[in-house]
């Protein structure tokens, strides 16, 4: 099933995607929903992030280019990060290179949605607390970051976490392939078995740091082949089972000048 969040007008609404209809629905998508009735068209509405998430959090270079490259041994503490919600956009929406500077990195991955509140919970057991995946895309400047390893400043400008376009919650996320094009040359196209740490131990681990909750948002990775980009490139983020996220990338100053 593939939940999404879309406008019409000036007003939002949350429904499932159904080909080329959405169907409305109400309610608690986590807990308890219903139909509404009302059925649209997908070229008549705006896709928005398929939610609002609750927290989002990152993990830094967690891909090889082979298997034969994965590691005996797994980190004994990951490199973890969070990202403001403020930082959300959705599908078709512009990505804003901050003053200053002239390029930022997109990253495609897997995004996890967390469907109900989860501590301590077993590599076994992590899929029944999730909700559904998305496609995000980490944009980051690199050039913010501090020489100590701080990253927090250049994942954090505002909409630098594009997600979308929906939830899909029938998913395998050991079989899916991770892709980006940009400006419709493939740079980003691997298999999420090219994990270090894997989706199960990521969630794991982070359920006995900290409670995770329902619309925590976790990105799961970028494959190799992630690079700088300008002012007028289009990045497409894709995993073919749930959707494409298209968004093309503005200077701060050019959105000024208009």
């Amino acid at each position: 099933m593939k939940f999404t969040r879309f406008q019409v007008g000036s007003e939002s609404y949350t429904g499932v995607l159904e080909g080329e209809t959405i169907r409305e629905v109400k309610g608690d998508v986590f807990t308890s929903w219903t139909y509404t009735g009302n059925v649209f068209s997908i070229g008549e509405v705006k896709l928005l992030a398929p939610l609002v998430p609750n927290q989002i959090i990152g993990i830094g270079a967690n891909y090889v280019a082979k298997k034969e490259e994965l590691p005996s041994e797994l980190p004994a503490i990951p490199v973890f990060f969070f990202k403001p919600t403020s930082s959300v956009i959705g599908p078709e929406d512009e990505i804003i290179i901050p003053e200053g500077i002239d390029e930022v990195k997109f990253e495609s991955e897997l995004a996890v949605v967390i469907g109900k509140e989860a501590k301590n919970i077993s590599e076994e057991d992590v899929l029944d607390y999730i909700f559904g995946y998305t496609v995000g895309n980490d944009v980051t400047a690199p050039q913010f970051f501090r020489e100590d390893g701080h990253w927090t400043i250049g994942k954090s400008f505002d909409t630098f976490t594009p997600l979308g376009p929906v939830i899909e919650t029938e998913l395998d996320p050991a079989l899916v392939k991770v892709e980006a094009r940009l400006n419709g040359e493939e740079k980003q196209n691997s298999s999420t078995e090219l994990m270090i740490v894997t989706l199960r131990k990521m969630v794991s681990y982070l359920s006995n740091v900290l409670t995770l909750k329902p619309g925590d948002v976790i990105l799961t990775g970028s494959p190799l082949g992630a690079e700088m980009v300008k002012a007028g490139d289009v990045i497409e983020c894709e995993i073919k089972e749930i959707g494409n996220l298209r968004n093309t990338f503005v200077s701060a100053k050019s959105r000024v000048s208009n």
